[in-house]
């Protein structure tokens, strides 16, 4: 953060829709957010997020030539706590899902009004993943995994731990709920991650909607 205020860099290959998109911000929601670079290139994504210690990256979808994507993917290899929101002008689902399988924290059309874009910012930086609901239902319905059988080849604290995933927990409140540091609990969510076959933490979130796991308020219990 700067200031105070959350560092967001903007990857676009319209230089207009950055520069009307940063002044948006600046004038919407200037306490909360500064605006510390852009660029038009995915390839200089990465070292543009590491060089202003970037909170949020907005990446446009149909960046050429690398493609968002794969810029998104650099990012959060690279820069996994930057949260990263993902713009499209299309409706295609399949490129949105795509995005999120990267490492994106949410999904919006490029085609809305670009002030809808701010509302978003600042429920990302509350921890909450922004996702439209068509996008949701099309996550939910994908996968030929039962449910059942996904539950049960876990332990009693996986599931708990998927469970506090799936409600939108970040790390460090995790971490408090089930009595370790941070540090350890990185570790788990890591190895949870790889057990559900799940790319991020959106993913996990589908999954645990799908198969119910949010209807049980002690999901863990056996």
């Amino acid at each position: 953060m700067r200031d105070g205020r959350y560092a967001v860099v903007i990857v676009d290959d319209h230089a207009l829709f950055s520069q009307g998109l940063a002044l948006l911000l600046e004038s919407r929601a200037g306490d909360t957010f500064v605006v510390a670079g852009s660029t038009t290139a995915g390839e200089e994504a990465v070292p543009l997020v590491g060089r202003e210690a970037a909170d949020i990256a907005i990446v446009d979808l149909a960046l050429p030539p690398l493609g968002g994507v794969e810029t998104i993917r650099r990012i959060t290899a690279a820069y996994p706590r930057t949260r990263i929101l993902a713009l499209s002008g299309t409706e295609d689902l399949g490129l949105a899902t795509a995005a999120l399988r990267a490492g994106a924290t949410g999904f919006l059309a490029k085609s809305a009004d670009p002030e809808v874009l701010v509302a978003p910012l600042l429920t990302i930086v509350a921890g909450v993943r922004v996702l439209p609901t068509d996008l949701l239902d099309a996550l939910l319905a994908t996968g030929d995994r039962e449910g059942g059988e996904v539950v049960e080849r876990l332990d009693e604290r996986e599931v708990q731990l998927w469970a506090l995933l799936a409600r939108g927990l970040e790390t460090s409140e995790i971490a408090r709920t089930v009595l370790v540091s941070e540090r350890t609990a990185k570790r788990m969510i890591a190895s949870l991650l790889h057990r559900l076959g799940a790319a991020n933490r959106v993913e996990a979130a589908a999954l645990a909607g799908r198969y119910g796991l949010l209807d049980d308020p002690r999901p863990h219990s056996r």
